[in-house]
């Protein structure tokens, strides 16, 4: 949805229409949606984007109205009450912070808009991310200053003193290269938050491999927004009506897969019909950029292959980093439940989770029944 949300603002801006952007830029507890989410709204009422529904994006498109016809901006708090949440469906009750700001202010960064290169960067060139100085005075979450910041590249805007600048800008690349929006504490008061916004494009998911886990796999990867890629070396087995909207490409699995240029938003799966072809897709896979790599299979297998390459001088950090076996236990056994292992896997990579139980406490609940 990102990339559409940039598209949507580029195309305002042709049409010269005015909109403004709402943003949530920090959140405590349990919200409906997560720290960088966004809606555009349009001079004509139109939305496009997602805070979350109910009756706080109401509010908010009523604020982004009013600010369309009186100029400004502003940063709202929104505690998720027992009784909001109750009449909303929003039952949550945790507290949301959304900012809403002109379109012509929402991508600018010392009086340069980047738009464009927010769009670059969500249709497949280099990451980018934006970063928010967010400064709590009392109960107030005040805007305080912003950067843009290219990846491994050059920095635009400051946030403030040179030890300060220092510290966001390095916590700015760490988030960027984590891939979700993330607020970072900068000080040990918690006076001072940087919320960080990486922009980067549309996951792609390059599995080595047409069988049924990869069939599985694919089909399930649609659904959580991967282009899919597969590589597979039997005719039968690489047909396009099989692995429907995918990429299919059909020829020897480690020579193609070295052929790609897999960008650092590349999660490679090696799931072939044996070890030797394993192998020689994971040798190809760990000399990528890609920033997952797993391979599937028995442990056995696992240490096997890493014995081989180490020998062949792969580095042993890159061997190292290889997810291998590759998924989450999740007890399944069948294609569906291996490939869906698989991803939750990799959702874990993508959004920093900790794949743990959010099943309340027992204990937590035993109080409030009290």
């Amino acid at each position: 949805m990102t990339r559409e949300l940039y598209q949507r603002m580029a195309e305002l801006e042709r049409e010269g229409r005015r909109f403004a952007v709402a943003t949530v830029v920090r959140t405590s507890g349990s919200t409906p949606q997560v720290v960088g989410a966004k809606l555009v709204v349009d001079d004509l009422g139109r939305l496009t984007g997602t805070l979350g529904g109910g009756c706080v994006e109401a509010d908010a498109v009523d604020e982004a109205k009013r600010i369309l016809g009186e100029g400004g901006a502003s940063l709202r708090e929104y505690e998720l009450t027992e009784d909001l949440a109750w009449d909303t469906g929003l039952v949550c009750g945790g507290t949301m912070w959304i900012d809403v700001e002109p379109g012509d202010r929402a991508l600018e960064v010392a009086g340069r808009d980047f738009l464009g290169d927010v769009l670059a960067a969500s249709g497949g060139g280099r990451p980018v991310a934006l970063a928010t100085l967010l400064e709590k005075k009392g109960k107030e979450v005040i805007p305080s200053g912003r950067l843009f910041v290219e990846d491994g590249g050059r920095v635009t805007g400051s946030v403030g003193d040179a030890a300060l600048q220092e510290r966001a800008v390095a916590t700015a690349r760490e988030v960027l290269r984590g891939g979700a929006a993330r607020v970072v504490p900068l000080d040990e008061g918690g006076t001072q938050e940087l919320l960080v916004e990486p922009v980067l494009s549309r996951p792609r998911l390059v599995i080595a491999g047409g069988g049924h886990v990869s069939l599985a796999l694919a089909r399930m990867a649609f659904l959580l927004d991967y282009e899919v890629t597969v590589i597979e070396d039997r005719a039968e087995y690489a047909r396009r009506d099989r692995f429907v909207g995918a990429e299919v490409m059909h020829g020897n699995i480690a020579e193609t897969l070295g052929s790609l240029d897999l960008a650092w938003n590349t999660f490679v799966v090696i799931a072939t019909r044996g070890h030797k072809l394993d192998a020689h897709a994971l040798r190809a896979a760990v000399r990528s950029s890609a920033r997952y790599v797993g391979l599937l299979g028995s442990r056995r297998k696992t240490v096997l292959i890493a014995k081989m390459l180490a020998g062949e001088g792969v580095p042993q950090e890159r061997i190292r980093a290889v997810h291998a076996p590759v998924g989450l236990d999740l007890g399944g056994r069948t294609p569906a439940e291996i490939a869906l292992s698989i991803l939750a896997e990799l959702a874990v990579e993508r959004y920093g989770g900790s794949a743990r139980p959010l099943r309340i406490a027992s204990d937590v609940l035993d109080r409030s029944l009290r």
